[in-house]
């Protein structure tokens, strides 16, 4: 009889690992608060109109019925790993294996509720749009977009989708003709914002920023938001229409009501091959609960980041390890050897491609081509989770 996995969470981790466990031959279940997938990634386009709320979204039970894993909608309230339990708010659930790729929380700001985020619940970037309309309508405004940080854990920051949603309205702004009407700031607490990706890229961006004439206000800590601006320390404030503020992430609600080991930020202490470790020599005490994305804490370099690849990436590697520790065999594989930073930061009208390692940190420009290559791949992410068409190696 086939081994039951259970899968906490219906985002591109859990959807990944479900996928490659069915293709092993496991019973799988996948519990998600949702009933569809969210592509973050190509939500950016959503607050300017290009692309719509759907076309950003996978149906969960088509995904359920053509890969062969059952789903539940459900909300999990309890993790017991020790005792082999998950609680619900409808049921309680056992498991064989045990897969977390629930995501992570979010830390809250004061006046938090006068912001909107790209990377919060999914229906907020409809909200962007809707106060963006109403500010071209009006013909003028000032906006303010930006990202926080993590002191205790610097690896859940997304600053990538603050720089792409900015551009993308500059664009929008600049083919209607009213750009100039227009003020637009980024904003961020920490001195060199988007230094993770490497110092060439970070001249780079302030040579986008001059160009595309957007304000920065960086290096200063955010105090408070308001309706109709942001008060940094220093006594220094932004007036902004719009706010979008994308907060950094931090332990998911879930795991304080959990067994699970966190660290100081909320994150699930996991070894190299993704599984949970309750001691401090990286050995499970069980080889079989998983947490894999977000949801994880993360180990690697200072500018290592949470990214979709990563979580797919453990995702694979932690179906496989499942199979193998079925298999009697120890010849894991380990996300480390994966940790880099890699995207095509769009910009409306064209892209740049980011890329570090440990051996190398490049930003290169790709004007129109580059929208046109993530519009390609968000194409094929869902046409090939759906197997419309077939996969390439490693995607």
């Amino acid at each position: 009889m086939a081994k039951k996995v259970l899968i906490l969470g219906g985002g591109l981790a859990g959807i990944e690992s479900a996928i490659y466990l069915r293709e092993y031959g496991f019973e799988v279940t996948l519990i998600s608060n949702r009933d569809y997938l969210y592509v973050y990634p190509t939500s950016i386009w959503i607050p300017t109109g290009e692309a719509s709320f759907e076309d950003t979204c996978i149906d969960l039970k088509l995904l359920s019925d053509i890969h062969g894993f059952k789903l539940i909608i459900d909300e999990i309230t309890t993790i017991k790993s020790l005792e082999g339990q998950v609680e619900s708010k409808n049921s309680s659930y056992s498991y064989d294996y045990l897969v977390v790729a629930l995501g992570s929380g979010k830390m809250r700001h004061k006046g938090i509720e006068n912001t909107l985020t790209i990377c919060g619940e999914p229906k907020e970037s409809l909200d962007i749009k809707a106060r963006l309309d109403e500010l071209i309508a009006k013909g003028s405004g000032k906006i303010a977009m930006g990202f926080g940080g993590n002191p205790k854990d610097s690896s859940n920051v997304r600053g990538g989708p603050a720089f792409e949603v900015l551009f993308n309205v500059h664009h929008k702004l600049e083919k209607l003709g009213i750009r100039d009407k227009f003020e637009l700031t980024f904003f961020a607490p920490m001195a060199e914002p988007g230094k993770r990706m490497g110092t060439k890229a970070l001249k780079m961006m302030d040579i986008f920023f001059d160009k595309l004439d957007i304000k920065k206000q960086v290096g200063k800590k955010i105090l408070e938001f308001k309706s109709d601006k942001i008060i940094f320390e220093d006594n220094i404030e932004l007036e902004s229409d719009l706010t979008m503020f994308i907060s950094a992430g931090d332990g998911h609600k879930v795991f304080q009501n959990s067994d699970l080991p966190l660290n100081e930020s909320g994150f699930v202490h996991i070894n190299d091959y993704c599984e949970v470790v309750h001691n401090y020599d990286n050995t499970p005490d069980k080889y079989n609960v998983f947490v894999i994305g977000d949801s994880a804490a993360l180990e690697g370099p200072d500018w290592r980041a949470k990214q979709g690849h990563i979580a797919e990436v453990m995702a694979r590697n932690t179906a496989f390890n499942i199979k193998m520790i079925e298999e009697g065999s120890t010849a894991f594989n380990g996300y480390k050897d994966h940790i880099n930073i890699l995207c095509v930061m769009d910009s409306g009208d064209g892209a740049a491609f980011v890329y570090r390692s440990d051996k190398r940190a490049m930003m290169l420009p790709m004007p129109f081509v580059g929208h046109w290559m993530k519009k390609g791949w968000g194409w094929y992410y869902k046409n090939s989770k759906l197997k419309k068409m077939f996969r390439l190696p490693g995607m």
